[in-house]
């Protein structure tokens, strides 16, 4: 409404003038008491336009407090911005699947030999007909000798054997070891898990591939005289360069076997179930979630207010001088009169 009437006035500046100049005529052709001169309409006048001087300053003053808090929240948002892209934050997604692609299990068991290994479903291992004797064999192995990774010259042999895929079907894979005779006060078989079985069969270089898995993976444990049952999850990483890793995550847990085989034996029996935990894979990414969009899209409107409140104040001001004129011109014309 002020800047309509701004707008107004500075159009019709002429009819504005010959306005006055017809009141003033008036007013000199008529004789008016000097109370009703002197008290009534100056005062009437002087107090309106005080009122709307105070009013102008107070929206003057809130427009400036408005256009203070914007620019702190300019500063704010900036601030916040940098601060999440320095700190990013790490999101977790869950893909489930039907068939995991088979996984590789590196055995390492020295003077250990492997009696049978067969695949099971539902979780269902029937009892051993002759526990400690050669059974079948019907997982899908593989032989490798390679040198260690870590010194260079130990050479280290590993058995490797396809793991479960069939998650719906709870899917296992059951081995048992078998040591004569060993020189430690325990016994215990190193194992590492790799991310797929396939990988490493079509694999040129099969001992390359190996040392990398070992200097990749942790390696874990399982003991002698016991039934261990391996549950597998699997992690995989997005890093910053868009390239992904692989990890698994296990949860053990260890059963004890009772020997009843009729004579006393010393040597030792190792039993070890692998089985998928869920059918979920595990994705891990880190995540920025600063949207430059949404900062854009508030600095916008945090800047169009500035403007509109600094315009706003621009025509209050115009708006206050012009009143302020107005009633010294008034001032001068009333005194102008009278004397």
């Amino acid at each position: 409404q002020l800047s309509e009437d701004v707008e107004r006035v500075s159009e019709n500046p002429t009819e504005e003038g010959e306005g006055e100049m017809e009141v003033h005529e008036d007013s000199s052709s008529v004789i008016l008491p000097d109370g009703e001169l002197g008290t009534t309409t100056p005062s009437l006048r002087f107090s309106k336009t005080c009122l709307k001087n105070v009013f102008s300053v107070i929206l003057l003053f809130i427009y400036l407090l408005l256009m203070a808090v914007a620019v702190f929240l300019v500063y704010q948002t900036i601030s916040d911005f940098r601060e999440k892209l320095k700190h990013p934050v790490m999101s977790v997604t869950y893909k489930e699947v039907s068939l995991y692609d088979a996984p590789g299990i590196a055995f390492y068991p020295g003077k250990a030999r492997l009696l049978s290994c067969k695949h099971h479903y539902y979780d269902h291992i029937p009892p051993l007909i002759n526990p400690g004797q050669p059974g079948d064999i019907e997982c899908t192995t593989r032989r490798i000798n390679y040198t260690d990774p870590f010194t260079n010259q130990t050479m280290k042999y590993a058995l490797v054997v396809q793991g479960p895929r069939d998650v719906k079907k709870r899917e296992l894979v059951f081995l048992q070891f078998h040591l004569n005779e060993t020189d430690q006060d325990f016994s215990a078989i190193d194992y590492l898990l790799f991310s797929s079985f396939q990988e490493f069969v079509s694999s040129p270089e099969k001992a390359k591939f190996m040392k990398d898995c070992e200097s990749s993976y942790s390696s874990w444990k399982f003991s002698g005289g016991f039934r261990t049952w391996v549950k597998m999850s699997l992690v995989k990483t997005k890093e910053e360069d868009g390239s992904e890793t692989v990890e698994f995550k296990q949860e053990t847990s260890v059963v004890n076997y009772i020997d009843q085989r009729t004579k006393p034996r010393s040597d030792q029996l190792f039993f070890v179930v692998f089985e998928w935990k869920d059918p979920f894979i595990q994705t891990v990414q880190d995540i920025i979630t600063a949207n430059p969009w949404n900062m854009i899209a508030l600095l916008c409107g945090i800047f169009l207010a500035l403007f509109k409140a600094a315009d706003f104040a621009k025509l209050s001001v115009k708006w206050m001088i012009k009143i302020r004129r107005r009633h010294l011109k008034r001032t001068r014309q009333v005194t102008n009169h009278i004397s």
